[in-house]
């Protein structure tokens, strides 16, 4: 059972997660950190760690999540647990069912709801009702299997569709 920040001096904490599980592979890694940055935590789980706790962490939750690890559960800060499975279920899930595609419409829409317009500044900007916009953005949703606009705006960014010029 392994304790570890991800902050430490060369080699990194992930580094050290994924060393300590390639000569160990029964070894259990908590990690115990100041940030709960999506990047950090997802680094950490791909590297093997069982569990993620940030220091504001009480004692109690501390020892308590030290001990489920070492017993092979994993452990995560409330909020980061949603984080990480969602993350890996955006992974294994195809980002469109197949036979969909998004419109050139719904893929203009897109692009404009991720630059941070309204639904209103999009009906004036492409003269449609304000409702035609939800249904383009309701529609893209469902074809992205996303829930809202920050999902769709870490999507356009992925894919780099924000490079685009007007």
């Amino acid at each position: 059972m392994v304790v570890l920040d991800l902050q430490i001096p060369e080699p990194s904490g992930v580094e050290v997660t994924a060393q300590v599980l390639a000569s160990e592979p029964s070894s259990r890694v908590l990690i115990l950190s100041a940030s709960g940055e999506q990047d950090d935590v997802l680094a950490a789980v791909k590297a093997g760690a069982t569990g993620y706790l940030v220091k504001s962490a009480s004692r109690e939750e501390l020892l308590a999540a030290v001990r489920r690890v070492a017993a092979g559960d994993s452990v995560f800060t409330p909020g980061l647990a949603a984080l990480v499975l969602g993350e890996f279920r955006r992974m294994n899930e195809p980002a469109m069912p197949p036979g969909e595609r998004l419109t050139d419409r719904e893929t203009e829409i897109l692009k404009m709801v991720a630059k941070g317009l309204s639904y209103k500044q999009i009906a004036e900007r492409l003269v449609l009702s304000h409702r035609t916009v939800q249904n383009h953005v309701q529609n893209t949703l469902r074809k992205l299997q996303m829930h809202n606009r920050v999902e769709l705006t870490r999507y356009v960014i992925e894919q780099g569709l924000d490079d685009d010029e007007e």
